[in-house]
């Protein structure tokens, strides 16, 4: 039979909007990967998933009614168990011949593989194809199986007995090949053709399907439904677009993926309306207003060709009235006490300073073994201070003042209700009170980077706030022994990882990790349970930039190379990597590589650790090794001038020139001579190339 397309659908009650579209893909993805390895579908299917409020849904196209025949080399057992003396079929075969359903001249098939004792034997049978019905009964209980559900739930059938468990309870199921229903059945439903469409705003109740094809065209005419997410996302965001313009020139909705990603999964025929509230609400901070509309309401706050932010919202409705006056003053009606609310809560903690609420941080726990929010202020307060007599244009006392009052708007009203506000409302807070600028910048931006490719502080005072907030964060945890493990990290630590680093890396360039992090344990001191992770901290920060440098284009050899030396001002990290890229492009690299590689392992396994300092120039005697010793008498402080000032590129450049008597030296001198003073030299020789050659990277680890 010629390959039909399939369509399978799942009608249930109202799914988790935030999973939607994970659930969605999910199940197409794995559907028809089933079927692929069932082969009922070809290779490479297109593959189309839908996924609306109340239907999970896939379209694959070619899938065969029944899967072609297989042949299969069926292994049987030994030789020398299957066969007799005389090369007859011993019981034990014959019982796993008729097992497999084969007759006794199966036997006269038989094959042999392999030599001696391991030599087995082996009958060529064939499988028959699956029926579509079988396969994909299978397939569809492996995409139910996979499905990403954030909660299961379990409810009871028609019958009232029998209760089955699922994200959502599901209500109707098709499964269409072509124009004929696959015989199908799961979750206590029977497939079919039927589905449904809007609750409101459907032509018919119920809608037949007439062909697999014509499931996205029917939901749409009959049943007022876009069924795909991508579709009725794509058409919100024109919608919203559309709606901006005709509200003001210049306008626009705000820009936020997940709020939209969100609203596609609440509606099946999207429907934007225009709204406004009350400009006097406009005094209220921006964020507060923006936020209470996006998580309350899942409204699209306007905002001007400044950004600032308009009386202006726009709301998705999933209905489609004649007049539409209703519902927008119904969403006028409902936003008003929300906005008044935020506007009550700014208005009441202004009545009082961010200092005043200092005290307050002793009875608010940080950790149970860290102490309270005041504790961890004092600790960050004393790092802030030493951070900032290291950043240039840091003022060391504004830091001081930062850190105290960065966390004291925890115990405001507003950040009680809007935890993401955190920072943000500080800021409005201590301009309020009177605070130096800095000192309100840098309480909204000690908190960034919130999230990967979020902007640093501006101002150096926040620099030095951030990177004091984000290691205490880290120092304090690991001290204590939590730690991130696998997937799991519920204090963020990878995050405030990456922060320290760029900051390092970016602004706060003269700041040595090593010393970061050794300013950062005496804090601690009188921390029941706290131990020096210093070494653990810091070995977790070199794999996060690792892992960032990976991200960012450098190969694993280039970054492997650099912080192999585990370089302690992460400024330089830039340049290190492109010097070894440039080094790299040498026609002398491979053999430099290569030999330092030999160095090292020659070192490695030589008696006690050689520093160099036992070489004797006078006693050199082999003409390549005073070769060797020459040009590292000259190539080595050219090399040490130009790392010493930063051109790491020419300091590498530089160790070209010892390609020829490094060859020279390991084709005719012999390292472990039996002279142990001849072959302590020789070592201490080689542990001064070592050293000239690895101080901008290891270059060993560029070597195949």
């Amino acid at each position: 039979m010629n390959p039909q397309n399939l369509l399978v659908e799942l009608f249930v009650e109202e799914l988790p909007p935030k999973a939607l579209p994970a659930l969605g893909e999910s199940f197409a993805r794995t559907l028809a990967a089933s079927l692929q390895a069932q082969g009922l579908a070809a290779a490479n299917p297109a593959v189309t998933p839908f996924a609306s409020p109340r239907r999970l849904a896939a379209h694959i196209t070619a899938v065969v009614a029944k899967a072609g025949d297989k042949a299969v080399a069926q292994k049987l057992m030994p030789v020398a168990v299957g066969l007799d003396a005389e090369g007859k079929p011993t019981p034990a075969l014959s019982k796993k011949l008729a097992a497999l359903g084969l007759e006794a001249d199966a036997a006269a098939r038989l094959r042999r593989e392999g030599e001696g004792k391991a030599e087995t034997l082996f009958i060529d049978t064939v499988a028959p194809g699956i029926a579509l019905a079988e396969g994909l009964q299978k397939a569809l209980a492996e995409a139910i199986a996979k499905l990403p559900i954030p909660k299961v739930m379990a409810y009871q059938l028609a019958d009232g007995w029998t209760t089955v468990k699922f994200v959502r309870p599901a209500h109707g199921l098709v499964a269409l090949h072509g124009a004929d229903v696959v015989p199908i059945a799961v979750l206590g439903l029977t497939a079919g053709r039927l589905t449904h469409g809007h609750r409101f705003e459907a032509v018919a109740d119920p809608i037949v399907l007439p062909h697999a094809d014509a499931y996205a065209d029917t939901l749409r005419q009959q049943g007022a439904v876009i069924a795909s997410f991508d579709a009725r996302r794509a058409d919100i965001a024109a919608q919203l677009q559309a709606m901006a313009q005709r509200a003001g020139a210049g306008l626009r909705p705000i820009d936020d993926a997940a709020l939209l990603d969100e609203v596609t999964a609440l509606v099946e025929r999207p429907n934007v309306l225009l709204c406004q509230f009350d400009p006097a609400f406009l005094d209220v901070p921006q964020e507060c207003l923006i936020l209470t509309m996006k998580a309350n309401q899942k409204y699209f706050p306007l905002l001007d060709a400044a950004g600032k932010l308009t009386h202006h919202f726009l709301v998705v409705s999933n209905i489609t009235p004649a007049d539409p006056g209703a519902v927008i003053s119904g969403n006028e009606r409902v936003v008003r006490p929300r906005l008044a609310d935020a506007q009550f809560f700014f208005n009441q903690d202004r009545k009082r300073t961010l200092e005043s609420r200092v005290p307050g941080l002793d009875k608010v726990v940080y950790h149970a073994k860290l102490g309270s929010q005041g504790e961890r202020m004092r600790r960050v307060q004393a790092l802030a201070r030493g951070i900032a007599a290291q950043i240039p244009g840091a003022d060391v006392a504004l830091a001081e003042r930062a850190a105290l009052l960065a966390k004291t708007d925890l115990l405001t009203d507003m950040v009680g209700e809007f935890p993401e506000l955190q920072g943000i409302m500080g800021r409005y807070y201590a301009t309020h009170d009177g605070e130096h600028a800095r000192i309100a910048e840098a309480i909204e931006d000690h908190y960034k980077p919130r999230f990967s490719g979020d902007t640093l502080p501006r101002g150096e005072v926040g620099v030095a706030l951030a990177l004091a907030d984000k290691t205490e964060t880290l120092v304090g945890l690991f001290g204590i022994g939590e730690r991130p493990t696998g997937d799991k990290d519920p204090f963020a630590l990878r995050r405030h990882a990456l922060g320290i680093l760029r900051m390092l890396m970016e602004r706060a360039q003269g700041i040595a990790l090593s010393s970061l992090l050794a300013a950062a344990v005496p804090v601690f001191h009188g921390v029941d349970g706290f131990s020096d992770p210093s070494a653990d901290v810091q070995s977790f920060l070199f794999e996060r930039l690792a892992n960032m440098l990976r991200e960012q284009g450098a190969t694993a050899l280039e970054v492997d190379a650099v912080l192999a030396q585990r370089p302690q001002h992460l400024a330089q990290i830039s340049a290190r990597l492109a010097a070894v890229r440039d080094f790299s492009a040498l026609p002398e690299a491979p053999a430099l590589a290569a030999a330092n590689k030999r160095v090292g392992n020659i070192l490695r396994k030589s008696d006690g650790v050689n520093d160099g300092s036992a070489y004797a120039p006078e006693r050199l005697i082999e003409p390549a090794e005073i070769a060797l010793a020459q040009a590292l008498q000259t190539v080595a402080p050219q090399a040490q001038q130009l790392y010493a000032a930063g051109d790491y590129t020419a300091s590498l450049r530089a160790l070209a020139a010892l390609k020829a008597p490094v060859d020279a030296f390991f084709d005719s001198v012999m390292v472990n001579a039996d002279d142990p003073a001849l072959r302590a030299n020789r070592l201490a020789l080689l542990a001064r190339l070592q050293a000239a050659m690895n101080q901008v990277a290891d270059l060993s680890r560029l070597a195949a």
